[in-house]
């Protein structure tokens, strides 16, 4: 019983260590072929990075329609009252990160706990973002970044009644029927109440830009990721 020669296709005999006539080692062709991915394994890669492309193709479209929302968000509070944000349904998920602040400052001292309702309200959605970054996700982290401002949007007129204490707090009352709230105390405590109203209009111009800048962002990774090419699976 005869067989070809896989390099040089002479005919072998059963058995034959070598080719007789290019004197291959058959056992080393045979080591190499098996260390070589299959012929058939590259198409059924790409077939199956091609399936799923729709799934690729529905998760871009949910992320446009997502980023209109905010867009169309955005908008409002622009040019909406300087409390709009306040108004929004995020003010209570807002407000769940506000007071879990004061607990969590609170081994610091009042200060620093009066200050945490605040900071863990703005510094959770950019602590986020961070974590997104690092798992290159350009666009979850710009939604973050938008979260963050919306957060400055929140604070701004809490920081502007610090003086005027009319603002209606978590229990239904006024600033100045509890004689006082976070801001009022924070901005006496570094002599700076008299300037309680630029300090919450620059909060909101901030909050402001961190929407826009997060929305250019978003879109502009967007647009990177439609032009992407669809890359082969190597699983």
């Amino acid at each position: 019983m005869t067989s070809e020669c896989p390099k040089c296709a002479a005919a072998v005999d059963a058995g034959s260590l070598e080719c007789r006539r290019c004197g291959v080692i058959f056992a080393k062709v045979q080591a190499r072929d098996e260390r070589e991915p299959a012929a058939g394994a590259v198409p059924a890669r790409r077939a199956e990075s091609a399936d799923a492309d729709p799934l690729r193709r529905s998760a871009w479209l949910a992320k446009c329609v997502f980023l209109i929302g905010l867009v169309v968000w955005t908008w409002q509070f622009a040019t909406g009252s300087s409390g709009a944000a306040a108004n929004s349904w995020l003010h209570l998920p807002n407000l769940v990160f506000h007071e879990a602040g004061h607990v969590l400052f609170a081994v610091f001292g009042r200060f620093v706990s009066v200050l945490g309702g605040s900071l863990l309200q703005f510094a959770l959605p950019v602590g986020l973002a961070v974590v997104f970054l690092r798992q290159h996700d350009a666009f979850g982290a710009a939604v973050c970044v938008w979260w963050a401002g919306e957060n400055l949007l929140d604070l701004a007129p809490y920081i502007a009644d610090a003086r005027a204490l009319q603002l209606v707090l978590l229990g239904g009352r006024t600033g100045a029927e509890v004689e006082g709230h976070d801001w009022e105390y924070l901005l006496t405590q570094l002599g700076l109440l008299r300037f309680d109203r630029i300090l919450g209009q620059w909060a909101h111009r901030v909050g402001l830009l961190m929407m826009v800048g997060a929305v250019i962002w978003a879109a502009v990774d967007l647009a990177k990721d439609r032009r992407q090419p669809l890359e082969p699976s190597l699983d």
